[in-house]
C-alpha cells in the first residue's frame, strides 16, 4: 500500500525547516530509523553534503537518522534497501535529469508502489504526479523525459499561488499557466499552497494543512478543496 506525504514547501514563514509539518512527520515515519534524502534538486550554491545536513537538522527533533543518496556507491541499491526516502526541493529539472541518469526513477517508483514511505517538498513533490509538467522552475537542464513517478494520478504544482488584484505585475499569473497546460494534456493538477500537504496511503488521498487546495480538470472550472477532504479526479 503506497505510503506518500507530499507537501508544496519545507519551510512556511516564521517558522524554521520542516517544522510546520513535523507533527505529521512524526507519525509517518514512527515506525522508520533512517530515511534516504534525496538531495539531487539543488542547481547550486549548496552541496549535497550541506544540503544533507540540512534535512539531517530537520529530522533530528523527531529522532530520525538521514543519509544523503549521494554517498552510497549504488544509487540504486541505496533505494532498493532503504527503509524511507525524502526528496527536497530545488529545480525539478534537475532533480528529473538526476533521477534518471543515475537510474533510480523506476527503482524509485517499484519501491514506492510496494509501500516504502515516501516524502517530499517541492521539487521532491512534483515528481510525485504523472509528470513533471507543471513544475514552476527554469528548464536549466534538458532531462530524458518529463515523465515522473506516478504515485498520485495527477499533477502537482507546489507553491500555488493566487491572482493578486491588486498587483502591478500583467504577465500570466499561475492559474493562466495552468491552463495552457490543459490545452494540450488531459491529466488534472493540484495546486499545493504553501504550508499544505497531501497524506496517501493505497489509493486515499487527503489535503492536509490550513489552506484549500486549488483543483484543475480539463475543460471544467477550477474549484477549491478545503483541508481533510479526499482528493477525486
Amino acid at each position: 500500500m503506497k505510503k506518500l506525504l507530499i507537501a508544496s514547501t519545507s519551510t512556511v514563514h516564521g517558522s524554521t525547516y520542516l517544522e510546520y509539518i513535523e507533527t505529521a512527520l512524526a507519525e509517518f515515519f514512527k515506525d522508520i530509523q533512517t530515511i534516504v534524502f534525496v538531495p539531487y534538486a539543488r542547481p547550486g550554491g549548496i552541496t549535497h553534503d550541506a544540503y544533507t545536513e540540512i534535512a539531517q537538522n530537520g529530522f533530528e527533533k523527531i529522532g530520525k537518522k538521514v543519509v544523503g543518496l549521494h554517498t552510497f556507491d549504488n544509487p540504486v541499491e541505496a533505494i532498493e534497501s532503504a527503509e524511507a526516502v525524502f526528496t527536497g526541493g530545488g529545480n525539478t529539472f534537475l532533480l528529473v535529469t538526476q533521477l534518471y541518469k543515475n537510474e533510480v526513477m523506476a527503482p524509485l517508483r517499484t519501491r514506492i508502489f510496494e509501500g516504502m514511505p515516501y516524502f517530499g517538498t517541492s521539487a521532491g513533490a512534483n515528481i510525485t504526479g504523472l509528470t513533471m509538467q507543471t513544475t514552476n522552475d527554469m528548464p536549466i537542464v534538458y532531462p530524458p523525459s518529463f515523465k515522473t513517478l506516478g504515485a498520485v494520478p495527477f499533477n502537482i504544482n507546489p507553491h500555488y499561488l493566487d491572482p493578486d488584484p491588486t498587483s502591478t505585475h500583467k504577465g500570466e499569473t499561475r492559474e493562466t499557466r495552468i491552463k495552457e497546460f490543459h490545452t494540450i494534456n488531459t491529466q488534472a493538477v493540484v495546486g499545493l499552497r504553501e504550508g499544505s500537504w497531501l497524506e496517501v496511503q493505497g489509493d486515499e488521498i487527503i489535503l492536509k494543512g490550513q489552506l484549500p487546495a486549488r483543483i484543475f480538470e480539463q475543460n471544467k472550472t477550477p474549484y477549491e478543496l478545503e483541508s481533510g477532504s479526499k482528493v477525486k479526479v
